[in-house]
């Protein structure tokens, strides 16, 4: 069989992807997502006297600290089984990705199994974050120094 016989007979018995009903699905997870953080952000402005700027960081945690839960659950799987990357990528996706690691791995120990490859994840992300607060401070400072802004 040729490449184009192939490439016909493949297209002929492969399902057809619904590509816009998924889309619609990831926009509508990641929303309800996003939309379950802002209640927890006004959550944190209305009864702990934060403010706007301060109550991302409590809120980003409580974000994780729930998807882990739902991960070890079992809930989570289903709700990327229906959202697809709409549960991937909001911070959610991270909590989840890191426990997942940890889930699967703990046959192996707590040291070598669960320490050793919760980071696997985990560690680039830091590292990615740590040496983008470094550039972006960096930047800032040579900016103020030039007389570029004035922050």
């Amino acid at each position: 069989m040729d490449k184009k016989k192939y490439g016909a007979l493949e297209q002929k018995i492969s399902p057809k992807t619904p590509l816009l009903k998924n889309c619609l699905k990831a926009f509508v997870t990641g929303g309800v997502i996003c939309l379950i953080a802002q209640i927890i952000s006004l959550f944190y402005m209305t009864y702990f006297d934060f403010t706007e700027r301060t109550a991302s960081n409590p809120t980003i945690a409580t974000m994780i600290f729930i998807s882990m839960l739902l991960t070890g659950f079992g809930f989570y799987k289903k709700i990327g089984q229906f959202g697809g990357a709409g549960s991937a990528v909001p911070i959610t996706g991270f909590g989840n990705a890191v426990i997942s690691a940890a889930i699967e791995h703990k046959t192996e120990g707590y040291v070598l199994g669960v320490g050793g490859n919760i980071f696997k994840l985990a560690g680039s992300v830091i590292v990615f974050g740590v040496f983008s607060a470094f550039v972006v401070a960096l930047v800032k400072t040579i900016l103020v120094k030039l007389g570029v802004v004035g922050w």
